[in-house]
């Protein structure tokens, strides 16, 4: 019955819909009127057909399903051992420890956590061979799923130094990689940084290309499966969609100049910063939801929502748990995990990916052919592209054609937060003597909200 009820409708090609379209608009410019030109230069279009992805490659992941994260950050070992197991109980699948020095005590860290099931990842703020041995000899004991994320690229770009120096930092690296094979993943690409710091899609795509082959570059295939992404989230929801499964397509594309046959690689995924807010803070659960959303749906293999009052406040439960609470709603109540690649022949979602892709290649290949990454890193390059990108939205910001509303439009003139900043929910800028200048994360609604906070009676 319904074969023979869409055989009385016959196929209309694209060119006919946009005919239409035309007429519809009774003389209007179909260009200025319906076409969109997004912050990447990209050209959106109200319609989307088959002939849109005549030429695109789908990225290779089908596996939907991530894992619910929690991210711990790691002063005291007891305290943060028994919140672990408190979160785990509470509906979190998996772990992120960030550890701020080396003498917290892994085995008490990871007492009572099941180490087979549960994956758990490693940011350190320091770099440590003896710490990654010990992590190395756990996960080796317990058959546990460790990632260990090592970034020391990612640290010269944000901190614009070293570790140590140059040499030390490939020195200790270089240790790990060869003599932690019981870790999953010891090498890692700080995405998030570019993102948070105002670059755009294509920029951070571009940027974590070149940024994990300087990796393959001094490693080779010894770091085969051992690429873990951090990135960042933003509100674009199609885009940033599109923007995960544009960096799986990309890593595949550069791997396999390297590897025979390589594997994909693992991403992390977070909501980003950069469009939070300290006014009408309930707004962020919106953004969060729909950032973590399309984390989903891009593919992400870990995500660990943000808090919606992250910016302004200490750690805390509540906070905690509503964020928790809307990656168990996605996943138990909204199903975003039971269908592999769901995206997949979206014509709009394929078409972004192949675009966002092409442009982050012809980037990627610029900085290969002017001396690398590490090379535009120590000259500045990379640090203005990304201003100029943060300069141009903020301008947008500015001029109410980015909006967040309750912060540059619909604002609550009776919202009061002068008394509610258990945190400084600014930019910070410590002089300190650097090797390159580093790459700074900025909110968009920094100023207005100074100046809102100043003026609060």
């Amino acid at each position: 019955m319904s074969k023979k009820l869409f055989n009385e409708f016959e196929p209309v090609s694209a060119k006919a819909w946009k005919q239409k379209i035309q007429l519809d608009l009774k003389g209007a410019d179909y260009n200025d009127a319906l076409i969109w030109n997004s912050p990447e230069g990209i050209d959106v279009k109200p319609l989307y057909s088959k002939e849109d992805i005549k030429n695109t490659v789908s990225s290779t992941n089908t596996d939907q399903s991530w894992k619910i994260c929690q991210t711990i950050n790691v002063d005291n070992t007891k305290d943060a051992n028994k919140k672990a197991i408190n979160v785990l109980n509470r509906g979190a699948e998996s772990l992120h420890f960030i550890i701020a020095n080396n003498t917290i005590n892994p085995s008490e860290l990871l007492k009572n956590i099941d180490l087979k099931t549960v994956p758990i990842c490693f940011e350190l703020a320091f770099l440590s061979q003896a710490y990654a041995i010990s992590l190395n000899d756990i996960a080796q004991k317990e058959q546990a799923n460790f990632h260990l994320q090592t970034d020391i690229i990612g640290n010269l770009a944000k901190s614009g130094n070293w570790y140590k120096n140059l040499k030390e930092d490939h020195k200790i690296l270089e240790y790990i990689v060869a003599n932690c094979n019981s870790l999953k993943s010891s090498v890692s690409v700080n995405v998030s940084l570019y993102q948070n710091s105002g670059a755009n899609i294509i920029q951070q795509l571009a940027y974590a290309l070149a940024h994990v082959n300087e990796y393959l570059n001094h490693f080779g295939d010894t770091i085969e499966n051992q690429i873990v992404y951090k990135t960042s989230v933003g509100s674009n929801y199609f885009f940033e969609i599109a923007k995960l499964k544009a960096l799986r397509l990309l890593w595949n594309t550069l791997a396999s100049d390297y590897y025979k046959n390589p594997s994909d690689c693992i991403i992390i995924a977070t909501p980003s910063k950069r469009n939070k807010t300290i006014y009408d803070y309930n707004t962020n659960l919106l953004r969060t939801t729909t950032e973590c959303m399309s984390a989903s749906l891009g593919g992400a293999n870990f995500i660990s929502n943000l808090r919606y009052d992250t910016i302004y406040h200490n750690d805390n439960e509540f906070g905690e748990r509503i964020a928790r609470n809307q990656l168990l709603v996605l996943k138990h109540e909204s199903y975003f995990d039971t269908v592999n690649n769901p995206t997949e022949g979206a014509y709009y979602i394929e078409s972004l990916t192949t675009q966002l892709s092409d442009k982050a290649l012809a980037i990627f290949k610029d900085i290969e052919h002017n001396g690398g990454f590490l090379k535009q890193l120590k000259e500045g390059v990379i640090q203005r592209k990304i201003k100029e990108s943060a300069a141009k939205e903020q301008e947008l910001f500015d001029k109410e054609d980015i909006v967040l509303l309750g912060t540059n439009k619909h604002k609550n003139k009776n919202d009061s937060m002068k008394n509610d900043l258990e945190r400084y929910p600014f930019l910070k800028r410590n002089k300190r003597k650097t090797l390159i200048e580093p790459i700074i994360p900025h909110r968009l609604s920094e100023n207005i909200e100074k100046e809102r906070l100043d003026n609060e009676k």
